[in-house]
């Protein structure tokens, strides 16, 4: 494969730390969003990866959308993305929530899954993680 580009996070401190990017387009506090904690105006490593997810799979649909001549109106991803635990550790999980306008529900499920199959964060995380997908329209 041959590398694009790459982007550069520090973390320090892990969840209750820093996060800054190398490129100086963020600085954030950390912390874990439990009930009682202090979490105002601060992230955590799972509403960055959705942040991530989103925009990624958003392009990729759009992509596809692209090269099979499908026009629409406008989409919106929102991924939630939680954190698990059970018998064999914690373990994360996303539900996207994608809205796609101006086409049918057929097409637009085609967008999804064919999304999926290109999406890098799709491909990271397939067979690694629960992802699931609910197909709105407008």
């Amino acid at each position: 494969m041959k590398k694009l580009f790459t982007s550069t996070a520090t973390a320090v401190g892990g969840r209750e730390g820093r996060v800054t990017s190398e490129s100086g387009s963020f600085d954030l506090g950390l912390a874990m969003p439990m009930p009682g904690a202090d979490t105002a105006g601060k992230s955590n490593p799972e509403e960055l990866f959705a942040a991530g997810y989103a925009a990624c799979f958003d392009s990729a649909m759009n992509i596809v959308a692209m090269q099979k001549g499908i026009k629409h109106d406008g989409s919106e991803i929102k991924a939630d993305v939680s954190l698990n635990k059970g018998d064999a550790g914690y373990a994360l999980s996303v539900e996207m929530d994608v809205l796609i306008k101006g086409i049918d529900e057929e097409t637009a499920r085609q967008l999804v899954e064919e999304g999926h199959q290109v999406c890098p964060y799709s491909n990271a995380t397939r067979g690694n993680i629960d992802v699931s997908f609910n197909v709105r329209t407008a």
